[in-house]
């Protein structure tokens, strides 16, 4: 066989092979992450407080109405929210009395981030100082749950 024919084949073999593999999703290629999902009531309500208090945007929603589940992100840091559901044990914490889970939101400037969600509804809960080589203050958020906004200082 003539050598252009044999090169043909092996290059034409090469480009299948690369396209089954490059298509192919395999383990190696999702990345490990662990997002909270916040359980609340007003759902709706809740993403219009999270794009206006920490700048969040909207990567999937779903529900009509004051309901919603959704998939945030805050400069790359994703989470979800959806409304309660006591009949699958996901509960807000004005149903429970309180919190289960903190969350904390690393930026780059504190400071304003902190002013950001006390001017679009959020309480503080404690102001931003420096302790324990953090820049850091506490707001909660009108459906309850507390963020901690804060940078370290090393």
């Amino acid at each position: 066989m003539p050598a252009n024919k044999k090169k043909g084949s092996k290059k034409k073999s090469r480009k299948n092979s690369r396209k089954s593999v490059s298509t192919r999703k395999t383990a190696s290629t999702i990345a490990t992450t662990i997002a909270p999902w916040l359980c609340l009531r007003g759902g709706a309500r809740a993403v219009e407080f999270y794009k206006a208090a920490f700048g969040a945007v909207e990567l999937f929603r779903m529900g009509d109405g004051e309901s919603a589940v959704a998939r945030l992100s805050i400069e790359g840091a994703e989470f979800w929210l959806s409304d309660e559901s006591p009949e699958h044990h996901n509960y807000s914490p004005e149903s429970l009395g309180g919190i289960t889970i903190r969350i904390i939101l690393t930026v780059a400037d504190p400071d304003a981030v902190f002013a950001r969600a006390i001017k679009a509804g959020a309480k503080e809960v404690y102001p931003v100082t420096e302790e324990h080589d953090w820049r850091l203050g506490r707001v909660v958020d009108p459906f309850g749950h507390h963020w901690e906004i804060g940078r370290p200082l090393s």
